[in-house]
């Protein structure tokens, strides 16, 4: 459940303010309205302290959710009913969470509730992408269509993450490979020949010096760089939950030298993607552009979606925002304005997210090259400075010694 802080005025006039549990926005109207008061304002806490606590929440993983989304389509399609289609999805499928949640659905389903209002309470589950544009199929009677669509959106989206994380993954496993042997060589292996060396009262080189240093710190605070990585997550979490501090961690991520252009792509492909269906599926364009806003993943492409919803209200262009603004090239713009003007803007969305997800497809493969043999060098040379550390010193003990 999520907590709502609201704002409104009861039968006698007098202003409310209060705060709310519920499973969904709708829910909380619903029972503020029960208590007599009519609702002016309202907003959902973001911050940890309103979150409920859960520990090993399970979710449904990316394949399984689109073979659910498959198989609800052909059977729709096959002419079987919306209950009973959920009643044999949620016996066959092996997403225990999946089960869970559709069984809950059948439920609301028999109970005579349309599937998008069951699917909303268990908004944890399921993305609001899911629910509106099914909200979307239900009015315009084209549930199979909308669910097949739905299948290639998130196949899409799957593969696009996919191609980023592997391009981040290689750098990543190779740093933390990189620190952990080094660490292990400075806690372990230098100090035992530190302390040979001290029994040879020989002169040290630089080197050697500023590596035994290194050693003996590695060595009385390893412990450091474990209390360092939960910094880090905590420090993630953090700002995760604080629109500001998200925008500017955002930012630095797209001015990023190497990575920031394939993190633009990214989420201009999921931002053209998700429009696309949107408009595809006959959802209002408002309603559209603020589901994006929230599933964009990007705390500097969201902003630029609120500006465009401003636009829109004031009757102009979805656009000219977008066209001020360094995070959108013409390629962008252009395409909407020309969609905008031609009744086309779901297609023309489509194109330019097809084309970005090619352009992040060959921005992670030309990266891979990029890193894999500078990481390598890296690695080779940390290790190679910590090893003429140790040998230099070797070789003039053994020559005094000769």
């Amino acid at each position: 459940m999520a907590v709502y802080k609201y704002q409104g005025r009861n039968k006698k006039g007098e202003r409310i303010t209060g705060k709310v549990k519920a499973d969904s926005e709708r829910e909380a109207k619903q029972l503020i309205r029960e208590k007599g008061t009519a609702v002016t304002h309202m907003e959902e806490l973001n911050s940890v302290l309103y979150k409920d606590l859960s520990f090993g929440t399970k979710r449904i993983k990316s394949q399984d959710f689109v073979i659910y989304l498959r198989q609800f389509s052909t059977l729709l399609q096959a002419g079987i009913s919306v209950v009973d289609a959920t009643s044999i999805l949620a016996e066959q499928t092996a997403s225990k969470a999946l089960k869970a949640g559709l069984a809950d659905i059948e439920e609301d389903l028999r109970a005579g509730n349309p599937f998008s209002e069951a699917a909303e309470k268990q908004r944890k589950l399921f993305p609001p992408l899911f629910i509106n544009m099914m909200r979307a199929g239900e009015l315009g009677g084209n549930l199979d269509e909308i669910l097949d669509r739905l299948a290639s959106y998130y196949e899409k989206q799957h593969r696009t993450k996919q191609k980023v994380m592997s391009a981040l993954s290689y750098p990543i496993a190779v740093g933390l490979v990189a620190i952990i042997v080094v660490i292990f060589l400075l806690s372990f292996v230098v100090p035992t020949f530190a302390d040979m060396f001290a029994g040879f009262g020989a002169d040290l080189p630089f080197i050697t010096v500023l590596v035994l240093q290194a050693g003996n710190i590695a060595s009385a605070y390893w412990w450091g760089f474990l209390l360092l990585l939960v910094g880090l997550y905590l420090f993630w979490r953090v700002i995760k939950e604080q629109k500001d501090k998200r925008y500017a961690f955002d930012f630095a991520l797209l001015r990023l030298p190497l990575f920031g252009k394939l993190f633009q792509k990214a989420a201009l492909a999921r931002l053209t993607r998700t429009l696309s269906s949107l408009f595809a599926s006959s959802v209002p364009i408002l309603q559209a552009l603020a589901i994006t806003e929230r599933i964009v993943g990007n705390e500097v492409i969201a902003k630029v979606i609120r500006d465009c919803r401003q636009s829109i209200e004031k009757g102009e262009s979805i656009a000219a925002p977008m066209e001020t603004h360094w995070a959108f090239p013409p390629l962008v713009t252009q395409m909407i304005a020309v969609g905008e003007k031609t009744g086309s803007l779901d297609q023309m969305l489509d194109k330019v997210a097809d084309f970005y997800e090619a352009e992040v497809e060959a921005s992670t493969d030309q990266i891979k090259s990029l890193i894999e043999p500078l990481m390598i060098v890296l690695l080779a040379g940390v290790v190679g400075i910590i090893v003429a550390a140790i040998a230099i010193p070797m070789f003039e003990i053994f020559d005094s010694i000769g």
